[in-house]
């Protein structure tokens, strides 16, 4: 096609799926400060006033001793509500008084096996194994200075900009949970005008609709979305229901891993279906999903394509991958399969090598959990740095 219009959304972090990243996240991060080869795999859900965290939890350092010896899970999930903006005196969901289940056990030995670097009976190797079998696609592009789609940029710049304003304090009616969306007009595969832009943000009860409109278009939209883009066609739907007074988890239920698009990228390109807040980079679903930003990153960024899709699978306690596969959807500037030659000699996908690579066993990931776990370059997230571009560059002559 020639024009096609395309959207992507984000959602805030106050939103109620993203407030169970986080609280998901938030846990990884303090078992990791604990014992870098923690095991975790943390699942969040939050209703009402109500929070339920379950899932594995191993940490090597302690032991048989129960997770609640090293880490008060209580504080560290209140902490993190605290930080999302949940203190409000309106606030049914509140950092202070929520009620908290933990359902968190140790990690299955089965699994355990199949991903320590060790024998094991019915194993044929002593190298540490993926987690689980599954795919994982990396995808890069020149459309924005994040080398991100532009739809999805948009929005998260909306969102980190909502965020932003309301933790100054100085727009007292705005509340923590928030969804935005843009519609962008391609013409020719390239990312022209913006069409529509859509924001819903909780607002405190009696704030006028005609203030959150002027306010949301006036110092976020025209703020951050690039003017040349928008024109007197673009059109802007502010709170189009008219009245978002009880949200995050008052108004609806959250569950941690149900915004795994808003987490890439927005749609565009593919999705292997596995989501990332609370599992540890033993865990491919994660590591092998920032591997593959890491790698098509650079190959965009050493200019062998405009735009680049990989993806590669692995079988559950095996070290290699099973697959590799690159598309530079005939952008490249050179073949796909060259392409494909100089990635599999400058970077190396068995699991412990991704890990080692990208410096993974660190409390780094409450940085990644909220506006996309990609296209981030102020958090120093190690999947976006483009330190491999010269070497791509070099191995595809």
């Amino acid at each position: 096609m020639s024009s096609y219009i395309f959207s992507s959304e984000s959602v805030g972090e106050g939103h109620p799926d993203k407030v169970c990243d986080t609280i998901s996240d938030a846990i990884l991060d303090a078992c990791l400060a604990v014992d870098p080869k923690s095991r975790v795999a943390c699942e969040t859900f939050v209703k009402s006033n109500i929070v339920v965290v379950g899932g594995e939890v191993t940490i090597p350092k302690i032991g048989q001793k129960p997770i609640g010896s090293v880490i008060d899970i209580d504080t560290v999930i209140r902490e993190a509500v605290r930080g999302i903006g949940y203190t409000n005196d309106d606030d049914v969901f509140h950092a202070d008084t929520l009620f908290i289940n933990n359902y968190l056990t140790t990690q299955s030995p089965d699994i355990a096996q199949g991903v320590d670097a060790k024998k094991a009976e019915g194993k044929k190797h002593a190298e540490q194994g993926a987690g689980d079998q599954g795919i994982m696609f990396g995808y890069a592009c020149d459309e924005t200075p994040e080398l991100m789609p532009a739809p999805i940029m948009f929005a998260h710049r909306l969102g980190r900009e909502l965020t932003r304003i309301r933790k100054t304090g100085k727009v007292k009616w705005l509340r923590p949970d928030a969804k935005t969306q843009v519609s962008v007009e391609y013409v020719e595969g390239k990312p022209k005008r913006i069409v529509n832009v859509v924001i819903s943000t909780q607002h405190a009860a009696g704030t006028k609709h005609s203030d959150i409109e002027k306010f949301c278009i006036d110092q976020v939209i025209k703020k951050v979305l690039p003017k040349r883009m928008m024109d007197s066609r673009t059109e802007f739907l502010i709170n189009p229901t008219g009245n978002f007074v009880i949200g995050g988890p008052q108004g609806d239920s959250g569950l941690t891993g149900r915004k795994i698009i808003v987490d890439t990228y927005g749609g565009t390109g593919r999705h292997g279906g596995g989501a990332f807040s609370g599992k540890d980079p033993s865990k491919v679903d994660r590591s092998a999903a920032y591997m593959g930003r890491w790698v098509a990153k650079n190959i965009v960024a050493a200019e062998l394509a405009k735009k680049v899709e990989i993806q590669f699978a692995y079988a559950i306690g095996h070290p290699l991958p099973v697959s590799v596969h690159v598309d530079s959807f005939g952008t490249g500037a050179v073949s796909d399969e060259k392409i494909l030659g100089a990635v599999l000699k400058v970077f190396s996908f068995k699991p412990a090598d991704i890990v080692k690579q990208l410096k993974l066993l660190r409390p780094i990931y409450s940085a990644s959990t909220n506006y996309g776990h990609f296209g981030k370059e102020d958090c120093d997230l190690p999947w976006e740095k483009t330190n491999k571009a010269a070497a791509l560059k070099k191995a595809a002559k």
